[in-house]
């Protein structure tokens, strides 16, 4: 009877000890979500910033406006500069059009004094005559025709700047090149920022990643885009579960970061696989975090 009832104990406690094994994480690591530094482009004062932190924003939202007044006197600089230049051109057009009709009225003269030379009422004089101012007026054109090739050279160059102008612009409005949440702030509205110099920070929360180690005995039972559980802690002994993807495995083992493993287990060589989350709001970068990979 006793032995009986050693065995059904012995029973239990295996039962139990096995659950407790099955129920352990395959891998530890640390959560990461993709983050983005929003730097100014350009140097000047902050006029406007749109966002707090913890705000979600989307991708090409204004996060912050530099001040723009001093390029849009230029680019008013450069407007006139323009004007006055199109005004040369319109000016040689309408020369070249009195010259055109002046053309036209020597071509009817000529025509005139070709019929009178027929019947000797006109002299070959008055014929060359006519002639050379014809070819006189033709030249005027083609000089003209040179000057206002020069005058469009300049208004390019006019053109040009104001584009550059237009770009450094568009550099002042300093917009998010992701969706995610805007979790950290390094100017404030009214200081002074110069290019380069970080104004925000920007991260993906929407799907986070967790960062685990696994050893050589596991590795080779994980392919890319296998499902898994990931778990965090939930209260002292209880556990939130996500079903999470495999996105990607190193293909080069590591030593164990010492942020996660004990003393003894630092020498063992691992692999670093990252497991795509999808995240209900709860997880954090930098939370810790397990993972049970399908048996």
């Amino acid at each position: 009877m006793k032995t009986l009832k050693g065995l059904l104990i012995f029973a239990l406690l295996l039962q139990y000890a096995c659950r407790e094994k099955a129920d352990q994480a395959d891998a530890y690591g640390n959560f990461e979500a993709t983050e983005v530094i929003v730097s100014s482009e350009t140097s000047g004062k902050i006029r406007q910033f749109n966002f707090k932190e913890g705000m979600p924003v989307e991708r090409d939202d204004l996060i912050a406006l530099v001040d723009t007044a001093v390029f849009h006197l230029q680019k008013e600089e450069l407007n006139a500069g323009i004007r006055s230049i199109s005004t040369k051109v319109s000016s040689i057009n309408a020369q070249n059009e009195i010259i055109s009709q002046q053309i036209s009225n020597l071509k009817t003269d000529l025509a005139r004094i070709e019929n009178m030379l027929r019947n000797d009422a006109a002299t070959q004089k008055q014929y060359d005559d006519l002639k050379g101012q014809m070819a006189v007026l033709e030249k005027q054109i083609a000089a003209n025709n040179t000057q206002k090739t020069s005058v469009a050279a300049e208004l390019e160059v006019y053109r040009s700047k104001k584009a550059t102008l237009n770009e450094q612009i568009s550099r002042c409005f300093i917009r998010s090149p992701i969706k995610g949440t805007l979790i950290e702030k390094y100017a404030e509205e009214g200081e002074v920022t110069v290019a380069g110099k970080p104004v925000a920070k920007v991260a993906d929360l929407s799907v986070i990643k967790l960062r685990a180690y696994v050893s050589g005995s596991i590795i080779s039972s994980l392919k890319i885009g296998e499902q898994c559980t990931v778990r965090t802690d939930d209260g002292k002994k209880g556990y939130k579960t996500f079903s999470g993807t495999i996105s990607h495995i190193a293909e080069k083992a590591e030593f164990t970061p010492k942020i996660i493993q004990t003393k003894e287990e630092r020498v063992l060589l691992v692999y670093a696989v990252l497991i795509d989350v999808l995240n209900d709001g709860s997880l954090k970068a930098g939370m810790p975090g397990e993972v049970i990979f399908t048996k």
